[in-house]
């Protein structure tokens, strides 16, 4: 029987209430902790500007760490740091974009 729980987590500050299975439970928090940490790195860094784009970033960087985990080898490093960077130049663009329209 899997029984729920009710739990709190923060996330940029921001607290949820989230139900997971109870045996899931400290996994969910530390998922949550990671999240938040990578969250913070990128906000220290100054690059990106914006929560939602921010957490898009930390989001693409634990995907890329996953993906790293799970190919082991046969994983081409370069290729995926290129897309990223294309992805964040196409991010900074759009925000600066919708900069200059806020600013007319």
């Amino acid at each position: 029987m899997n029984i729920e729980k009710k739990m709190n987590i923060s996330i940029m500050g921001r607290d949820f209430c989230i139900s997971c299975p109870e045996e899931e439970s400290d996994e969910l928090h530390l998922a949550a902790d990671y999240l938040d940490k990578k969250i913070q790195e990128i906000k220290a860094e100054g690059k990106v500007v914006g929560s939602e784009s921010i957490a898009i970033i930390a989001a693409l960087s634990i995907t890329h760490e996953l993906l790293i985990l799970q190919a082991g080898n046969g994983f081409d490093i370069n290729e995926f740091r290129r897309r990223i960077g294309l992805m964040q130049e196409k991010i900074d663009d759009v925000l600066v974009a919708q900069e200059d329209k806020q600013d007319r």
